[in-house]
């Protein structure tokens, strides 16, 4: 098997209307799948009904995934979405996916994995760090590490950042998130990809357009104007449609135009895995 792993968070996005299953790992190996990948989901859930419901839900996707049951409730995400259709997050704490254990058949799948995303998010517990660390230590010398980095409420510090790009080769972040990252670590986005020997920046700046970055080159793509159901999980969509395309052995540019149009679909739809 050649895998593509999303690993970090499981959850539920409890919206104003109803609940979708999220959580930027799971997101990104669901559209990475659609685009004919190996995809798999790396997280945990509780020994409870929820914890049920998302298991169901991603076999209903045909995602495969690898999450063990654990002593703690499975998560959610209160999310109210603004006019504009942005979404904030009240994530809760103490759940399932903070408590992630690294197992033999974790060890095994990174061994035969050819591209995985993580962030900061499912970072915050010292027990998910940690396997997620190890499972970026046991991944071959090819194999795509992206850093999406999903900064969410307090749930981030320098040092996770710092760890992560020593770990990563493609980082992907948001205007915003740039705006945070730069000054923590007094850095421009090009002294991130020299400094951090980065083969490339993924950066996203909502309605304003989206650029690849590469020691080499720049890709800029304008975001193509929908009628926005809301924004959940387009940026995790982009993701996954950018790596799956890369692995497909497309260009830059052409594996920048395939995430901005799946990015754009998915706007167009209610929840993160349409």
């Amino acid at each position: 098997m050649n895998y593509v792993v999303g690993i970090g968070e499981a959850l539920w996005d409890v919206l104003p209307t109803e609940k979708k299953l999220g959580g930027a790992p799971a997101n990104f190996a669901y559209h990475a799948g659609r685009l004919g990948y190996d995809a798999l989901a790396i997280s945990a859930v509780g020994r409870d009904a929820l914890g049920d419901e998302i298991l169901d839900v991603l076999r209903q996707k045909n995602l495969e995934h690898l999450m063990p049951r654990v002593d703690y409730p499975t998560g959610t995400v209160q999310v109210t979405v603004d006019e504009k259709g942005i979404p904030s997050y009240e994530i809760k704490q103490h759940v399932a996916w903070d408590h992630i254990p690294f197992t033999p058949e974790m060890e095994a799948i990174a061994r035969e994995c050819k591209a995985v995303c993580f962030g900061s998010l499912a970072q915050r517990s010292p027990e998910s760090r940690a396997t997620i660390l190890r499972f970026l230590d046991a991944v071959g010398p090819d194999c795509l590490k992206i850093f999406d980095i999903n900064l969410r409420q307090q749930f981030y510090t320098r040092d996770i950042i710092e760890e992560s790009l020593r770990r990563c080769n493609i980082l992907k972040i948001n205007d915003e998130e740039l705006d945070i990252v730069c000054p923590m670590l007094g850095k421009d986005k090009r002294q991130l990809i020299t400094d951090y020997q980065l083969s490339m920046l993924v950066l996203t700046c909502g309605t304003e357009g989206s650029y690849i970055i590469t020691p080499e080159e720049e890709s800029f793509l304008p975001t193509p104007k929908v009628k926005v159901v809301d924004t959940v999980g387009a940026g995790d969509s982009f993701t996954g449609a950018f790596v799956a395309s890369l692995l497909s052995g497309k260009s830059i540019r052409e594996a920048h135009q395939k995430a901005v149009d799946v990015s754009a679909f998915v706007c167009t739809q209610a929840g993160a895995m349409p």
